[in-house]
């Protein structure tokens, strides 16, 4: 049976709130309500599952850096950093999510409703068995999948708080990009992907893997899976898993 602890963050310093959920967590709390969060950083880090948080409010900065299996909601928007080198769990964020989503996480699902900022999934990498996903369902801004070593990101561009007009994600697409996906629901013109990539169709492998999240993120949020899916969607992925080797070679 679960244990049940329910936290109010008004006026309550980060680091005594962080500390109260480790205690929590020692005394063998499994469902922990966080009330009232408004901008408290590293909230779950470092916490192994199984944990579930649902978090009223903004959490800041670093949100879940490196959880292992525990699950987080948010109801709201959230700040920067969120899944900073997570390497295993899920996180839901009811909203928007700010820059660097996914900071070189290597495991786990992260799911956000609406857009997310720069740099998202940078350094995203995979770990042997486990391959980490990330799926926003509005826009993305610049740089998104820089680095990229593994993983998988599907950007839907439906969700948006955006322009109308403004594309469907920023410039450098996939900068550095080495290894992994990324699937777009929608037109990316060829001059916003970074060099040494391709966009192409997706195949009917590509279909059933992007459907298996979209149905998990519509019933996350309310969404409508088939709606989604009626979209035409291409993938980006690097021509060279060392896109800047020549740049190190020496001559003699």
């Amino acid at each position: 049976m679960a244990k049940k602890c329910t936290l109010d963050a008004s006026g309550v310093y980060y680091r005594q709130l962080n500390e109260q959920i480790r205690e929590a967590v020692r005394n063998g709390a499994t469902e922990i309500e966080l009330d009232n969060v408004r901008g408290q950083r590293y909230i779950g880090n470092s916490i192994e599952g199984p944990v579930h948080f649902t978090i009223h409010g903004v959490p800041g900065q670093d949100l879940a850096m490196f959880m292992r299996g525990a699950t987080v909601r948010v109801e709201g928007n959230a700040q920067d950093g969120v899944g900073n080198t997570m390497d295993d769990g899920e996180i839901q964020i009811n909203g928007m999510a700010g820059d660097v989503l996914g900071y070189a996480m290597r495991g786990g699902r992260i799911l956000v409703r609406q857009d997310v900022g720069y740099r998202v999934g940078i350094h995203m990498k995979s770990y042997m068995e486990k391959q980490p996903v990330i799926v926003a369902g509005g826009k993305a801004g610049d740089f998104l999948g820089e680095y990229m070593a593994g993983g998988a990101i599907i950007l839907l561009g439906m969700d948006s708080t955006m322009d109308e007009k403004a594309p469907i994600t920023g410039r450098s697409l996939g900068t550095g990009m080495h290894a992994g996906i990324i699937y777009i629901r929608g037109d990316v013109p060829e001059y916003q992907l970074g060099p040494g990539l391709q966009l192409e169709a997706i195949t009917e492998e590509d279909a059933a893997f992007i459907r298996s999240h979209v149905e998990d993120w519509a019933e996350a949020f309310g969404k409508d899976a088939e709606e989604v899916m009626k979209g035409e969607f291409k993938k980006i992925t690097p021509f060279s898993h060392r896109p800047y080797g020549n740049m190190y070679v020496g001559t003699n």
